[in-house]
């Protein structure tokens, strides 16, 4: 059997005076649910180069049945980027999802968006509902979506045609365009709602939401329906103002919720993200049925970095979990891994067979770790003798994966043409390839 250990969760870093608006990941202190360390040397794993370039409330998902990674965005940059403030970025903006797959959670592929308000063949869909924007997608995995088996059902902020933020849903198997499903109107209140999470425990589905219209501020719910997203499931409201007792009482300064349950306990955590630069505060909850289930944290038991923004947490393997660590690469521990020699005219199988095909580095945890070497090897002449300097990069490690960009003509501008996604923090050694 395999052994649950450890929680990741994913987040955004709210800074004011920076461009921190990308991915970051942070993980629990062993198997303890109330400590966190950031992973990356607390740097991002990952950034968007496309759309706004911002990357806010980021969420993973795991794909039962073949074991695939999700992770979803907001696609909004607030600071550095488009100014036109969140009266427009709210009702008129972009209506995309940022999209990474990984099949470890260590190495990420290539970002790729979904205009949530088109179909799959990319044209707009006139039987959804107006969508002005899309804000903080999550995703619950149903195993019976339809006659063709399961699918995620995922669902986001959006405002309607007059201005009124709802929570729509839609559906999909694979987070692309082609595999998008069109939903409709998951929560609809009198006021503006956003920041839905959501949670499913024997049979009952629980969700938290944040109230912006009628000072419920976040609130929370069940449904016994099977079929939740559809219109006639019934939903029962058991608790709100949830986290106001970390503003002074303030409903309106808590949003962006997270939930997760505790391995091999009745135990849960509900993290609120207290706006603007506080970030996430914890709730704790033993009984989600009960007739207010969540209290509050003391600070001083729960640690977790400051402006650790709206995002969520998995549960991990064991397996999982070390192989996270491991990942977690600081700095080589020799720059100059080698001198290797080989023939005039050698072929470049036999050069690369030459070079050493790991590199020793050391951890942010502590330790150290190998790491598989790609070489470099463009320009490399082996016609005549001599020595040549070549470089290479560790991959499978954190900061191997794709955290920043650069326009065509050098620019940072976020509305750059031409923009080439980059690895800033991948680790690089040499070798001296000594040709006789």
């Amino acid at each position: 059997m395999t052994e649950r250990y450890g929680y990741l969760m994913v987040h955004f870093v709210e800074d004011s005076h920076g461009y921190r608006e990308k991915v970051h990941l942070s993980i629990s202190r062993g198997d303890d649910p109330t400590a966190w360390d950031r992973l990356n040397g607390g740097e991002p794993i990952l950034a968007s180069s496309m759309s706004t370039t911002g990357v806010r409330d980021p969420f993973l998902l795991h794909r039962p049945d073949t074991g695939r990674y999700y992770l979803i965005a907001t696609d909004l940059r607030v600071f550095g980027a488009d100014e036109a403030g969140w009266s427009v970025w709210g009702s008129e903006y972009s209506t995309r999802m940022n999209v990474w797959e990984s099949e470890d959670l260590v190495t990420w592929g290539e970002q790729r968006q979904i205009d949530v308000a088109l179909g799959p063949d990319g044209m707009p869909d006139p039987a959804a509902p107006h969508m002005g924007m899309m804000w903080a997608p999550e995703a619950l995995w149903v195993d019976e979506y339809d006659a063709d088996g399961g699918a995620f059902v995922v669902y986001w902020a959006s405002a309607g045609a007059d201005g009124r933020q709802r929570i729509i849903w839609g559906a999909t198997r694979d987070f692309t365009q082609s595999g998008w499903l069109t939903g409709g109107v998951l929560i609809d209140a009198p006021g503006d709602v956003i920041d839905t999470t959501m949670i499913r425990e024997g049979g009952r589905t629980y969700r938290v939401t944040k109230d912006n219209g009628t000072a419920r501020g976040l609130f929370m719910e069940h449904s016994d329906d099977a079929r939740w997203w559809l219109p006639e499931a019934t939903w029962t409201q058991t608790q709100i103002h949830l986290g106001a007792g970390y503003v002074g009482g303030d409903p309106g300064l808590v949003e962006g919720p997270a939930l997760f349950r505790v391995h091999r306990e009745d135990l849960w955590y509900l993290l609120v993200d207290v706006i603007p630069d506080v970030g996430y505060r914890p709730m704790v909850a033993t009984d989600l049925d009960a007739p207010e289930p969540w209290s509050e944290v003391a600070q001083a038991d729960f640690d977790l970095a400051p402006a650790t923004k709206h995002g969520g947490v998995i549960p991990l393997t064991r397996e999982r979990y070390d192989a996270l660590r491991r990942a977690d690469a600081a700095a080589v521990v020799q720059v100059h891994v080698a001198t290797v020699r080989v023939e005039v005219g050698a072929d470049e199988a036999s050069v690369r067979a030459a070079l050493p095909a790991t590199a020793r580095a050391r951890l942010h945890g502590g330790g150290e770790n190998d790491f598989e070497v790609a070489w470099n090897l463009d320009g490399l002449d082996v016609a005549e003798p001599g020595e040549v300097v070549v470089e290479g990069r560790l991959l499978g490690t954190l900061g191997a994966n794709r955290d920043d960009w650069v326009a065509a003509d050098g620019s940072r501008r976020w509305d750059a043409e031409g923009k080439v996604p980059r690895a800033s923090r991948a680790l690089a050694v040499t070798a001296t390839v000594r040709v006789a």
